[in-house]
């Protein structure tokens, strides 16, 4: 979508347990997703530039966050590239969006995140929204990828915009 937009440059990281999920949950190729970031980082590279706060971002996105990555961003424990970027942006007071991934939560999740909102992050589960009457799943992964671009103040059409109930004839229309 960043791509579209234009004008964004983008950095990626891919952790080991990102690979295996594209792998197992997608049809995309590795490289493919690579292939869209202007700049791609190894995970265990923590001289990267964007592990810095000199390296000026207009904000983060993990997505997905795994509950690991959670609880290693709201202890600090930067041993890795993606955690240490997001320490970054909290210590910088910079946008940071974790798309958690994990259903049901415990109180030690639910601490985490809520130890991470008192920090500055933002916790946007990829939740399903059904307002927008979505008929696919492309559709249904649009609105999370949406409400990500919100966060981060990126124009986007992905999703219908609330403006109240659709009529019965309106509601035809979309299904």
């Amino acid at each position: 979508m960043l791509r579209r937009v234009g004008g964004v440059e983008t950095h990626a990281v891919v952790s080991a347990g990102a690979r295996a999920t594209i792998a197992y949950e997608t049809k995309w190729k590795l490289e493919d997703v690579l292939a869209l970031a202007d700049v791609v980082h190894d995970e265990k590279d923590l001289a990267a530039p964007i592990a810095s706060g000199s390296f000026l971002t207009d904000g983060m996105v993990v997505a997905p966050c795994s509950v690991r990555t959670l609880g290693d961003i709201a202890t600090s424990h930067n041993d890795n590239l993606i955690v240490r970027a997001a320490d970054v942006h909290l210590k910088e007071r910079r946008k940071l969006v974790l798309m958690v991934r994990e259903t049901p939560l415990h109180a030690g999740h639910l601490k985490a995140m809520y130890d991470l909102s008192l920090y500055g992050a933002v916790i946007l589960p990829p939740v399903a929204a059904f307002y927008h009457l979505p008929t696919t799943i492309d559709d249904l992964v649009d609105h999370s990828v949406g409400k990500a671009l919100d966060q981060l103040g990126v124009e986007h059409e992905l999703f219908r915009r609330w403006t109240g109930p659709l009529s019965a004839e309106e509601r035809k229309k979309r299904t």
